[in-house]
This record gives C-alpha cells, structure tokens and sequence, in this order.
C-alpha cells in the first residue's frame, strides 16, 4: 500500500466515525471534496425498491438540479452506477456518447468529467457516491482509493443506518413503557395486563402499537397541562 493510500485510510477512519445518518451522508461527501484528488463536489445518490431516485448531502447546490436531470433522463455516471456499473467514470462528458443529453447539461454548468462508485446495494436500496470535476480525465488516477473510499464509506453508512435503527428502537420501547405505566395507574393493572391491553387495542384499532403508545401519553400530558 503507497503512502498516499495510507495517508486516506487514516483520514476516512478518522471522519467516518458513528454518527446519525444524515451527519454520516454529509461527511462523506465533503471528505470525498477534501481527500479525493481533484474532487470539486460530490453528492449520494439512492435508489429505492420502488424505483424512486433520492439526492442526498450535496456539497453545492450546483448538483441539485444536475442530480435531478440524470434521474430524469435516466442517463449518466451515477444513474448508471445505481442501475447497470457499480464503477462508472466519464473522462469527459462533453463528448461520451453513453450521455449525450446529460454531458450537455453537465458541462453547461461547467462539469466537464464524473464518476458514480456503487456504495452498497441491499434488498431495499442501492446508494452510490457521486464526484464531480470542473477538469477532464479527472479520475483516472484514483486507482485504489475509490474502492477504499467506497469500503469505507459503505461501512459507516451501515453503521449510521444501525445506529438509527438501534435509536428508534430505544424511543419505541421509552413510549410503550410510558404508556404501559400510564394504563396500570389508571385502570390498576398489573404490568402484563397493561401491555396485553395496549396491543388488543392496537388491533381492535388497527393502530400500530408505538402510535397507540403515543396518543396515550400525549394524552396524560394534555390533562396534567
């Protein structure tokens, strides 16, 4: 491994610590601007079960349309790299014949070469990693780093989308349990009883159960206020 590799590993696993998922999203992009040569912007591109195209953490809002346009004409790196490549580079998009409508709007905002790196692809959700050069034939030294980078990044992002997880798993059982003690208090049930009545009730009302929990609780605090 050069030293120049070893010198981005150490940058990427110190920025890319846990985080909420959004903060994550956001690092990557700028520290992809920062440590990746020639990087001018980047942003996250998701594709959902459903076919829907999400941008996400653009480091200007120059790509916001940009991103907006390869969705809409289903044409470029980073379409290509959620939908067909998970390694797409364009040395120069004003003349690459695999985006002759997307090229045009790229370099007319001064875009001149791209890339898409697939970070990660789930039964749910394909995610790629979006740069950006005002310069032709940008990325064609990235050589390793963009798959290190891609490493990287994928492992935060999984990290972050647990730590969410874990974190709305922790709020739901706050407010079952909250609400389980409200009903106890209110009706003298033990705590079994209190819960087995919250779910009949969830399905009696078709309701789910952390919704159930919430109305109960914004309920008490309504009549104490």
């Amino acid at each position: 491994m050069d030293r120049q590799t070893e010198e981005t590993m150490r940058e990427l696993a110190e920025r890319l610590e846990p985080a909420d998922f959004d903060a994550t999203l956001h690092t990557i992009t700028q520290a992809a601007v920062e440590l990746l040569p020639h990087v001018d912007y980047a942003s996250l591109t998701v594709r959902h079960r459903d076919g829907t195209v999400l941008s996400c953490a653009p480091t200007d809002d120059i790509l916001v349309d940009l991103d907006r346009t390869q969705d809409e004409l289903q044409e470029g790196p980073c379409y290509f790299a959620i939908t067909e490549s998970p390694h797409v580079i364009s040395r120069d998009l004003s003349v690459d014949p695999r985006f002759p409508r997307f090229g045009r709007a790229a370099v007319e905002v001064g875009i001149l070469s791209q890339a898409g790196l697939r970070l990660f692809k789930t039964g749910e959700a394909v995610a790629a990693l979006d740069l950006y050069s005002k310069q032709a034939a940008a990325f064609e030294d990235l050589g390793r780093l963009d798959r290190l980078f891609a490493h990287q990044a994928a492992t935060a992002l999984s990290y972050a989308r647990e730590l969410d997880n874990l974190h709305e798993a922790l709020k739901t059982r706050t407010v079952i349990g909250q609400a389980v003690g409200i009903l106890m208090e209110r009706y003298g049930l033990e705590d079994q009883q209190a819960f087995a009545f919250l779910t009949r009730l969830s399905s009696t009302r078709h309701v789910k159960l952390r919704q159930l929990a919430e109305e109960i609780v914004a309920d008490r605090s309504s009549a104490e206020g």
